[in-house]
């Protein structure tokens, strides 16, 4: 993506940042659960003067990193992103765990996160900052914290003398230990220095192959480390937080014989990775949790939990969260008459070509995401909606086929190839299809004649994973094809994602006038 695109989504994004608020209703405990719905994996949590500033997990789709802002920790709003215009230069894919960072006496908000080095091909630890948390953001690039090993999951802290540490993990393999470091960084962040220092390391049965996802925190005598341990992020996940304490932060740190504090309940499965913050006397926890029932297909949503403390100064959770119904209920209709929502996402290593305007969304056609084509998507917030769009075939290209899908991937494994499933419209066919491991197979075809030039189309989601396809004239819907299982497409750690796509020659176009989601 090139550097002009690049300053024009920018501007665009900054300018035309509502209409992406996550708004629920307060309970009677001040929130309701989950505070961030839909895919934000590895929240991170930060106060500046009286307001909150979040962001999360982007995995392979820009806009990269979005920054949600607070003023009651219920209602949030997307009001930026750290990348808005793609990937950075350097890196190409796995865009990890952004940990925000606010420096007040510089008055600049640091945001750590990870990504895969296109030099080397490895994961790293990079480093971006504002002046404002609202953005512009400057990429500083990654931390060269070893040449040999891959690393993830940065935090900083200081020490009691003031000293600045970031805590980090190396990238886990197979046979290792899984270890959590602590190293001297520089003020301006550009720098790691001095030796690493292991503080904790995967010794406890219930932790298994990894603990990662450090979040450290002063309270009184004692620094408390909140860690995630166990499988993060496919259907078989096991996830878990324990915590170990230590008088110093570069240790000796002591473990809970309790561990983990906070596992499975009713409602929510594989809670992890998040930020301790404090309110007034009390500490409050923002991290990830799945759906005990269709979260494969959701994603990690962000969840907000109080700490409670036991006599001997260990934390613990209630966690009795239940599903607010209405929470996550986000219905959304686009005429694309305006400049490009920023609900909107595409993958990051895609060339997104689009214009917007009276007539609608044109999307420029292509072959890129493994066959898929060109992909604007949002996150799946439930597990039972309808998404409409109608489209202009008089005002699109010859060549071109353009419609509506659900994203996923080709298995639930790391690195799958991307999958998708949908209905499409051109001159000559509508077409229910599948799109997998760069094969397309099509379930069923029908002319395009009978419905004229403005076509409707429709994909209903049940259960999560059973999808009919309709089209229509604007009179009566058609089902084209009706109880295709998705369930084999659930991608690794992010949950679908709906969206429009143009299929075809790059210099050809589809016109997609308007469309609607709504929920059940």
């Amino acid at each position: 993506m090139n550097t002009e695109f690049k300053r024009l989504v920018l501007v665009l994004f900054l300018g035309m940042l509502a209409g992406c608020g996550l708004i629920t209703d307060k309970s009677s405990e001040g929130y309701q659960n989950p505070v961030l719905p839909g895919d934000n994996p590895n929240p991170s949590v930060v106060l500046i003067g009286d307001t909150y500033y979040a962001s999360a997990t982007s995995n392979e789709w820009s806009p990269l990193f979005p920054i949600y802002k607070s003023d009651d920790l219920n209602n949030w709003k997307l009001v930026s992103y750290v990348f808005p215009g793609g990937a950075p230069d350097w890196a190409q894919q796995n865009f990890f765990a952004p940990e925000l960072s606010y420096d007040e006496k510089q008055g600049k908000l640091y945001v750590y996160y990870t990504g895969r080095d296109k030099s080397n091909h490895k994961i790293t630890i990079a480093v971006a900052s504002a002046d404002s948390p609202e953005g512009p953001f400057t990429d500083h690039g990654p931390l060269m914290i070893s040449d040999n090993i891959e690393t993830i999951d940065a935090f900083e802290i200081r020490d009691d003398n003031g000293d600045l540490y970031l805590i980090w993990k190396e990238v886990y393999f197979p046979g290792k230990p899984s270890v959590i470091y602590a190293q001297p960084i520089t003020e301006d962040r550009r720098r790691v220095y001095g030796q690493k220092q292991e503080l904790i390391r995967n010794d406890q049965e219930w932790e298994e192959a990894i603990v990662e996802g450090p979040c450290i925190f002063k309270r009184d005598d004692f620094f408390y480390l909140f860690y995630s341990a166990g499988n993060c992020c496919d259907i078989a996940c096991n996830y878990k937080i324990g915590v170990a304490r230590s008088k110093n932060l570069l240790g000796p740190w002591e473990k809970y014989e309790a561990n983990p504090i906070l596992s499975d309940n009713e409602t929510w499965k594989c809670p992890g990775t998040g930020d301790v913050f404090k309110q007034g006397r009390n500490y409050f926890f923002l991290f990830h949790s799945y759906k005990t029932i269709g979260g494969d297909y959701i994603g990690r949503e962000g969840l907000l939990e109080k700490i409670y403390w036991t006599d001997d100064d260990w934390p613990y959770f209630m966690f009795k969260s239940k599903l607010d119904s209405e929470n996550h209920r986000i219905d959304y209709f686009d005429d694309f008459s305006k400049a490009l929502n920023p609900c909107w996402q595409w993958r990051a290593t895609q060339t997104l070509s689009y214009a917007t305007g009276e007539n609608g969304l044109m999307l420029a056609a292509s072959t890129e995401n493994d066959l898929l084509g060109n992909l604007l998507a949002q996150p799946v917030k439930s597990m039972d909606f309808e998404v409409t769009a109608t489209l202009d075939l008089s005002n699109s290209g010859q060549d071109v086929n353009g419609g509506i899908l659900l994203i996923g991937a080709t298995h639930n494994g790391f690195g799958a190839p991307m999958a998708g499933l949908g209905i499409t419209a051109g001159h000559d066919l509508i077409e229910v299809w599948i799109t997998s491991g760069n094969e397309k197979h099509i379930f069923e075809a029908v002319p395009a004649d009978p419905y004229g030039d403005l076509i409707k189309l429709r994909m209903n989601v049940k259960k999560g994973d059973r999808l009919q396809f309709s089209v229509s004239d604007g009179k009566k819907w058609d089902v084209i094809a009706d109880s295709i299982d998705a369930s084999g497409y659930v991608p690794w750690g992010m949950g679908f994602r709906w969206g429009v796509v143009s299929k075809g020659e790059t210099n050809e176009f589809i016109n997609i006038q308007n469309v609607e989601l709504r929920n059940y």
